[in-house]
């Protein structure tokens, strides 16, 4: 293992661990006054951001294999899935509670609000990490002005397409292993991540999460914003939408059985 990568996981382990020190603390602290699920949202959006920042410096600058890199990932995803204490980290999850009731509506407008702002704050803060120079990867990252290029290498419709399909298949696994122990399904959902950057990453970054992309990938040259909306942010929603109208009305109307009186009559006579 080369030592820039030794040193970026010595990084994500250090994030992990203070957000996950920070989290409880603010927890305990905002413990009853109807705060607490805010402040953990804001630190465990933060930790996914700042996370994702430094694996993507990994990927696209550091050039490790993409085996390694899909390893990352799917630790990466284990680790986020088992300290997020019940935070959602991403705004079609938040969106999709509200559909079903599980948040009310001003509750995930206010999760919302803080990935957004986790998003922000971690796109500020992790350039300044990078400065320090704790390793030749980010001493070189921050000679080119932590410059990045969009990821997008397709035209938008096949690029919000495949985010589309990414969050559809997220949603789909995180539907239905709501029953699943939490310390197994963490590895289901992150085995689906890590299948779903696999085949689409090198088309747009397979992101489908409308905060993280809007702090990973927004500040990249190549696109404009409202481009940008399109694939990362309309094309995860219609990904999350589409599995939950699926699933909870398409599939349930057609396997529905009819009712004796619609039945044929020969079938009404043997009955």
């Amino acid at each position: 293992m080369s030592a820039d990568v030794a040193v970026s996981l010595a990084v994500l382990a250090g994030i992990v661990v203070l957000s996950d020190v920070t989290r409880r603390l603010l927890a305990r602290a905002l413990a009853g006054t109807g705060l607490s699920e805010y402040a953990v949202e804001l630190v465990s959006t933060f930790q996914l951001c700042c996370c994702t920042h430094e694996l993507k410096l990994l990927s696209e600058v550091g050039g490790i294999e993409p085996g390694l890199a899909l390893t990352f990932t799917y630790l990466a995803s284990v680790v986020h899935g088992l300290t997020f204490s019940g935070a959602i980290g991403n705004p079609s999850g938040a969106l999709e509670r509200a559909y079903h009731a599980k948040l009310s509506g001003s509750r995930a407008l206010r999760r919302i609000a803080c990935q957004f702002a986790a998003a922000a704050a971690a796109r500020a803060a992790v350039p300044r990490l990078w400065g320090v120079g704790l390793s030749r990867l980010h001493a070189r990252h921050k000679l080119f002005g932590f410059r990045c290029t969009s990821p997008i290498h397709a035209p938008l419709h096949e690029a919000a397409a495949v985010e589309l399909a990414c969050a559809f298949a997220v949603q789909t696994v995180i539907t239905h292993t709501q029953s699943v122990e939490g310390k197994y399904r963490v590895h289901a959902v992150a085995a689906v991540i890590t299948t779903a950057v696999y085949a689409g990453g090198s088309v747009t970054g397979a992101v489908f999460n409308p905060a993280l992309a809007f702090s990973t990938q927004f500040p990249c040259s190549g696109h404009s914003f409202l481009e940008y909306c399109v694939v990362y942010w309309l094309g995860p929603l219609l990904g999350m939408m589409s599995s939950v109208l699926l699933f909870d009305k398409l599939v349930p109307a057609l396997s529905r059985k009819p009712s004796p009186r619609h039945l044929p009559t020969e079938s009404k006579k043997k009955a």
